[in-house]
């Protein structure tokens, strides 16, 4: 029973996270797929220089959301019946719903970066998590006005952290070295779909934000 509703939790959230919201929110209100232009990649940044803010806050807004959703939907329909800590299942149904908005079943398998949704399913994991990351996230973007390194610090600091706040307070359920490997792994893929990013920061060309086009 613990495997199986393990295996639902993922497909459940990964169904979920393949509601890309930078897609639909362009497909609909704009008449463009946003993978097809700026940047070409469907996350809230991406919309935010093409779009404006409007359509920005609603991509976060149901990024953000459906992570949650996911994590939240996994602990209170899976984890009861799973034998195993909640903390695991929400893991899994976060790990799926990145997966799904990285590679989404209705759109080709072409998504966004995972920042927004991987924020949304570590508040539903952890609430207190999200505090020291947006923090750091807000002033690296301040300093350097660069989204993607930004994103990048903070998907490296997320197992770091997450080892601190499980070896210092626990759950009482889980391990924190499993809940860190599960972080590890979310903030490892996420660090992955920003590979061309970290290309152009090595190369010194970079967008940052504010930025006029040549």
């Amino acid at each position: 029973m613990s495997v199986v509703s393990i295996l639902c939790s993922a497909v459940a959230a990964y169904l979920l996270g393949s509601l890309d919201f930078g897609i639909i929110v362009s497909t609909v209100f704009y008449r463009k797929d946003i993978r097809t232009v700026g940047s070409g990649n469907a996350g809230m940044t991406n919309i935010l220089r093409t779009f404006g803010k409007g359509a920005a806050a609603v991509t976060l807004a149901g990024d953000m959301l459906k992570g949650v959703g996911a994590v939240l939907l996994a602990k209170y329909l899976f984890s009861g019946l799973s034998g195993v800590s909640p903390m695991y299942c929400a893991y899994v149904a976060a790990i799926g719903a990145l997966l799904g908005h990285l590679f989404p079943l209705y759109f080709g398998f072409k998504g966004g970066k995972g920042v927004s949704v991987a924020a949304g399913t570590i508040i539903g994991i952890q609430p207190l998590l999200v505090l020291p990351l947006i923090l750091v996230f807000l002033a690296v973007v301040f300093f350097t006005r660069i989204v993607s390194l930004s994103s990048i610090i903070v998907a490296a600091l997320y197992p770091v952290v997450t080892l601190i706040y499980y070896t210092v307070w626990g759950d009482g359920a889980s391990n924190p070295l499993v809940n860190t490997l599960f972080a590890a792994f979310m903030g490892g893929l996420v660090i992955w779909m920003h590979r061309s990013n970290i290309a152009r920061l090595r190369a010194g060309t970079e967008y940052r934000f504010g930025e006029k086009k040549a």
